[in-house]
């Protein structure tokens, strides 16, 4: 019962995170904790077959598509890939791969960086392009043609000949100085800044009007093929067919090389690793194939990934850095959440100046006190983290950080509720921060989408006393609130 009780757990936060990574563009935790979550599922699923169903985050990919879109069926299913943290998981693969097709001499492999955006697919009859989609959850993604004829590295024509139909694969990605200055921009008009590059080029790419995408830096990569009319048109080796797509218009991933054996795999992991800071581009791994495609086929699926491919995954980058501070947040249902005010450090090509704690028995687990010499890391590249203090550097004037027992807002009591770590401010809308959380969220785009309404602008009206706990909005001649 409390292992049946685990799994309906897992699948319940995995598939909530799914909503928020794929169909929300909001990401809520780290790739590691996700990682972990689905791992653990993995694990528990083998160990007691009887619980695996159909349903099961770990037979599906993505999520759902969103309502807002038209919906296409992929005629090839559009996978995932199976991940590997340690060069022992990437043993494992070659030794699985060796034992399943009956080989003793060493593969070749075709290694890529894995870029970190949206997958896509493209798919051309007679050489041009006829219809775009998001991978959505592998079977039906959704119709995003208009938007992707936008996009840079997509072809409308191919330039060289080609098979009657042909779908090729890849992935949408926002550069690193494009998605810093995007977010400039954001700042400047008071609007929402995006986590990363992915969800910036998730974000941009999922847009219902195609003229938002377009005035979007985005590049198209192509790094794969699903449904052809002729597969005999194709290269018989997976990185003879990148050099292919790259004669027919497309961009092949950045970095591609053919190598051979499993040591070659894990140099090129670890020279990718030492240039990853100055990619211009996100990565949050590599990705091995099989280069023989004949292999491919033999290889075949597991129920959402390949066989014959690997994703192998990089730790969060770390900084080390000093907490200056620790001030409290108040959040829109009052949680009272304290952030660390770090000295300015770059970590995964992002400036980080704050970082969460959480809630006062993290500060606690953590030893932290302000002054500290702290760890940082930007874990999946999304919310930055202090993971750990540097003892040896603590200064003898560093001082412990008292909880408050008030609202630093309102002054209202805090209080702890049974069975929770979170300290809450007992005011609700009397508190001007929940007010001002409140509205933010009243106006963001998952709820009433109300465009040019930021952050900022938000903030201002509260601040000037024009708005409280509502807006007085004039709707075909009538004043409703």
């Amino acid at each position: 019962a409390d292992i049946r009780a685990r799994v309906q757990t897992l699948r319940a936060e995995l598939l909530a995170h799914n909503r928020a990574y794929y169909e929300e563009d909001a990401p809520t935790v780290e790739d590691s904790v996700y990682d972990g979550l689905f791992l653990e599922l993995q694990q528990l699923e083998a160990r007691w077959p009887a619980l695996l169903t159909p349903d099961s985050p770990t037979q599906r990919v993505g999520s759902a598509p969103s309502a807002g879109f038209g919906t296409v069926t992929h005629r090839v299913p559009m996978r995932s890939l199976s991940n590997a943290f340690s060069e022992a998981d990437v043993l494992a693969f070659d030794r699985r791969l060796k034992s399943l097709l009956g080989v003793t001499e060493d593969f070749a492999f075709s290694a890529t960086p894995k870029l970190d955006g949206l997958a896509a697919t493209l798919r051309y009859e007679h050489g041009r392009l006829v219809q775009g989609a998001t991978r959505g959850d592998g079977v039906t993604g959704e119709n995003i043609t208009a938007n992707l004829r936008t996009v840079r590295g997509v072809p409308a024509q191919l330039s060289g000949p080609a098979p009657e139909v042909l779908e090729v694969r890849g992935e949408v990605l926002m550069l690193k100085e494009d998605f810093l200055a995007l977010n400039r921009a954001q700042e400047a008009r008071g609007e929402k800044l995006f986590a990363n590059p992915r969800n910036a080029a998730a974000g941009s790419l999922r847009q219902l009007d195609a003229r938002v995408t377009a005035s979007r830096p985005l590049t198209f990569y192509a790094y794969g093929i699903g449904e052809v009319s002729d597969p005999a048109q194709v290269p018989a080796s997976q990185h003879g067919m990148l050099e292919w797509l790259g004669t027919l218009g497309f961009l092949p991933p950045p970095g591609a090389e053919r190598v051979q054996g499993v040591s070659a795999l894990l140099d090129y992991y670890r020279h990718t690793g030492s240039v990853r800071a100055t990619l211009p581009y996100a990565i949050d791994g590599v990705v091995y194939q099989l280069d023989d495609r004949h292999l491919q086929e033999q290889a075949g699926f597991v129920a959402r990934a390949p066989r014959f491919a690997l994703a192998h995954k990089y730790a969060a980058e770390e900084a080390v850095t000093t907490l200056n501070d620790i001030f409290v947040q108040v959040g829109r249902t009052g949680v009272l959440t304290p952030v660390a005010r770090l000295e300015p450090v770059p970590v995964g090509g992002v400036v980080v100046e704050n970082a969460t704690l959480h809630n006062a028995e993290e500060i606690a687990r953590l030893g932290i006190k302000i002054g500290d010499t702290v760890i940082v890391q930007r874990a999946g590249d999304v919310i930055p983290q202090i993971t750990g203090i540097v003892p040896e550097k603590r200064p003898a004037d560093s001082r412990p950080f008292v909880f408050p027992d008030t609202c630093p807002a309102c002054g209202s009591h805090a209080v702890r509720p049974p069975g929770e770590v979170i300290k809450r401010c007992t005011g609700g809308l009397i508190c001007p921060a929940q007010q001002v959380e409140r509205l933010i969220h009243f106006a963001s785009r998952n709820a009433m989408d109300i465009e040019g309404l930021g952050i900022e602008n938000i903030e201002l009206l509260h601040r000037e006393g024009l708005v409280h706990d509502g807006f007085r909005v004039a709707l075909g001649g009538e004043t409703f609130r």
